[in-house]
């Protein structure tokens, strides 16, 4: 699958403008890992964009979620490491994270609702002015994002990579495409 018709797929299935900038704001996050790590940019990309697919109908349902949109992507022949990474995203279903894009996956999906959190707290509502320190001030806040859990943000260290350095490449890549999240 290409991007542009991961894009389509997108914005066909979901409906919500914030989940839809939030599925934007993870394939960032994992295009910057992967070119990081030396993995498959796009393929990443592509894992992150459609990691919430079935959303919209599984919002209720976390026993189902995730592995709605892993039998749709099946279904329409998508990579199977992307749809394993997809499915194991959410911990619901105690799937093991067995490749790198797994772990970055499960690590990059809270990352961006913190740092969104804060540029929404900041003065001026924008990802921009954001640095490194101001977002793990926040993260070091138990009551702060309380949605964005922070263990799973630390498993970044299964990455090879120090808590900092996940947050600094996340906030990077998000700012880099802050035009279409708004921020």
């Amino acid at each position: 699958m290409e991007r542009q018709e991961a894009y389509e797929l997108m914005k066909e299935k979901v409906k919500n403008k914030n989940l839809r900038k939030h599925m934007l704001a993870v394939e960032a996050v994992m295009r910057r890992l992967a070119a990081h790590l030396g993995q498959d940019v796009e393929k990443w990309g592509l894992a992150g964009l459609l990691h919430d697919l079935d959303y919209d109908f599984t919002c209720d349902a976390p026993e189902k979620h995730s592995l709605v949109a892993g039998e749709m992507l099946e279904e329409m022949g998508v990579d199977a490491e992307i749809v394993k990474a997809v499915k194991a995203h959410n911990s619901y279903h105690g799937l093991p994270r067995e490749t790198l894009m797994d772990h970055a996956l499960y690590a990059a999906d809270p990352l961006t609702g913190l740092i969104v959190a804060a540029a929404l707290i900041h003065p001026e509502k924008k990802l921009a002015p954001l640095d490194v320190a101001f977002v793990m001030n926040r993260f070091k806040e138990k009551q702060f994002a309380r949605g964005a859990d922070r263990e799973q943000i630390r498993s970044c260290c299964e990455l090879g990579l120090e808590l900092e350095d996940f947050v600094g490449m996340g906030l990077e890549a998000m700012q880099k495409v802050s035009r279409d999240l708004g921020l």
